[in-house]
């Protein structure tokens, strides 16, 4: 028998991994093209999420740089170049992750990240985690998180529906676009997040992925 839910969908940065360390590198090369101060880890943490293009807006602007559209376009195509050389070197994957993409008890797994296509892919097969996913769905032209979109795409794809899914995420944008697509959430501590766990409106909070099942197994007593 399947258990429920019938599909369980999984954020990637923050969530599965830690790749801030390699963000960092990569958007401090990017602003030292314009002689701007690099980011420390903490720093770069608090501007993650949302995408690429969100991260790079942040970074110009928290150095006093209001970049027009055009110029902001111009920016985010040289990150995206310079970031797929600084994927893997120092990201890792989270306590837990391995543990919870192997206990698929019938489920269908996937992944759902506001992360570009090609370096989610990348990524993936950096840890050789390609064969727990049913899916895959990066920035490939859906709107992202925090908006329902990919997980209702992702969800119809499979032939799930959101009320037989569960959303996994770190950030008020994983919990927002579950919320928002009548999916249930479970949201795991110490991620990229500057408001408190307990504070994003998660169905589930856990300290991190090893208590995974534990929370599924709540909600199928439910």
């Amino acid at each position: 028998m399947t258990a429920w839910p019938k599909l369980v969908l999984f954020d990637l940065d923050g969530t599965l991994i830690d790749s801030v360390p390699d963000i960092r590198l990569a958007i401090n090369e990017l602003v030292a093209l314009d002689g701007l101060a690099p980011f420390s880890e903490a720093e770069v943490r608090s501007m993650v999420g949302r995408g690429l293009g969100k991260l790079v807006e942040r970074a110009y602007r928290a150095r006093g740089m209001d970049l027009p559209a055009s110029e902001l376009r111009a920016r985010l195509q040289t990150m995206a170049a310079i970031y797929m050389r600084h994927l893997t070197g120092h990201t890792t994957l989270l306590p837990g992750a391995l543990e919870a993409l192997s206990k698929r008890e019938g489920r269908q797994l996937a992944l759902v990240t506001n992360k570009l296509q090609a370096a989610t892919e990348a990524l993936v097969d950096h840890f050789g985690l390609r064969g727990a996913f049913a899916m895959i769905l990066g920035d490939s032209g859906i709107p992202l998180k925090p908006a329902p979109d990919m997980l209702l795409h992702i969800a119809t794809s499979l032939g799930v529906p959101p009320g037989d899914t569960v959303m996994v995420g770190d950030s008020a944008a994983d919990i927002e676009s579950a919320r928002r697509a009548g999916i249930a959430s479970i949201l795991v501590e110490g991620g990229y997040s500057d408001i408190p766990a307990a504070e994003l409106g998660a169905d589930i909070v856990i300290a991190d992925l090893h208590q995974l099942e534990a929370a599924l197994a709540t909600f199928g007593q439910g």
